[in-house]
């Protein structure tokens, strides 16, 4: 809990990012957690866990202090996961492709908001695209409902994220909350000159349709109504300089899940998540064959638009037009058999024809109509057809 001192020297402690005077004592704790040293050892150390869990807990943690023992701050901690996540490109994926970056200006924050498609990756690739190009990385929004473990948390702080409420009960504490969550937003980008990544909706759009939720836009804009309640929403928008993202992947490492997720949805009413379903999707996007990953920045949005709906309509309006369509995506809509008219087949090749009826062929002949439709939507959606039900 936060201390009455430390709650008004920062008013953002319990949310922010870590600093770097938290890395040293955060690292110490995460290479004795036992829940993460457990987890690690059974990803990277299976039998030898089964057969010897405490020497394989052991190794690990050895492990965590020699991987960290010079790290003294967030930037370095970031050094080291531009590492993996470089060799993560070369093993998961045929290409990586970025587009719009250099079109924004280097010394300004933005506050991006992309499609969300993967728990991690797509802040990470983001992260990565700003790397290469020797800018700041992001400060990532992520929703508590992720974070039920310790070491969860520790890690997503250490690595610039802050935390997004959604399990806060009662109006009257969901507005604090909320409104304390675009404080510190505002303060990040007006204030801090820091850069944000947030996603357009809460949660992944499991079913391949990127829509905007206008609550986000609400919800960015609470701090500066509440400092002038008549000012126009588009002024608070423009103040915080909201850039569309926009990330297509050719394969998802997840789609088998979404499409069980999504049949269960549709055919129960609901799906009831196990317990460690996330963190094991989060590994799964990770590790998993992503195949090509394209990735735009659109442009500011001005103060031109001046509700909730017509900011999300922008939103839209840009992630839709610069969503990178692959094969994958034109292929599983010719499999479906809907909007024949929409199909284009000129960068279609016969080896990737091959991959897609391949990946299809993994797939569970019951969830195959949902798993077509994860990559049909995007060139239905981007063509501004409705999608039926």
């Amino acid at each position: 809990m936060t201390s009455n001192a430390e709650a008004g020297q920062d008013p953002w402690h319990d949310i922010r990012p870590y600093q770097d005077d938290e890395v040293a004592a955060t690292l110490a704790r995460l290479s004795e957690d036992p829940e993460l040293l457990t987890a690690l050892t059974r990803y990277r150390l299976p039998r030898l866990s089964r057969l010897m869990p405490r020497v394989s807990r052991a190794l690990a943690s050895w492990a965590i202090k020699r991987e960290t023992r010079d790290v003294t701050s967030v930037a370095q901690f970031q050094q080291r996961i531009a590492s993996y996540m470089q060799r993560m490109l070369r093993t998961s994926t045929d290409d990586f492709r970025v587009d719009g970056l250099d079109a924004l200006d280097a010394d300004t924050a933005y506050l991006f908001i992309g499609n969300h498609r993967d728990i991690s990756l797509d802040p990470a690739f983001v992260n990565y695209a700003l790397y290469l190009a020797n800018r700041n990385t992001v400060r990532i929004a992520i929703g508590d409902n992720l974070l039920k473990k310790p070491y969860v948390t520790d890690l997503m702080r250490l690595n610039k994220s802050f935390i997004v409420p959604r399990s806060a009960r009662g109006k009257r504490a969901m507005l604090q909350a909320y409104l304390q969550l675009s404080s510190y937003i505002r303060h990040s980008i007006q204030d801090d000159n820091h850069s944000i990544w947030m996603a357009q909706r809460e949660g992944r759009a499991k079913d391949g349709i990127d829509r905007t939720d206008p609550a986000i836009i609400k919800m960015m804009t609470m701090a500066h109504r509440a400092d002038n309640r008549h000012a126009p929403l588009g002024e608070g928008v423009e103040t915080l300089r909201l850039v569309p993202v926009a990330i297509s992947y050719e394969y998802d490492p997840c789609d088998i899940q979404k499409a069980r997720e999504l049949k269960a949805v549709s055919e129960d009413g609901g799906y009831n998540k196990s317990e460690f379903e996330d963190i094991s999707s989060i590994v799964a996007g990770i590790t998993g064959h992503k195949g090509r990953v394209h990735l735009r920045f659109g442009t500011p949005i001005d103060r031109s638009f001046d509700t909730p709906e017509a900011v999300a309509a922008e939103i839209d309006r840009q992630v839709l037009g610069d969503y990178h369509l692959f094969p994958s995506h034109y292929l599983a809509l010719e499999a479906l058999g809907t909007h024949p008219d929409l199909l284009d087949f000129s960068e279609v090749t016969d080896a990737d024809r091959e991959r897609f009826a391949q990946r299809l062929a993994q797939v569970p002949d019951d969830l195959k109509p949902w798993w077509l439709a994860q990559y049909a939507n995007p060139v239905i959606n981007c063509a501004g057809r409705e999608i039926a039900p």
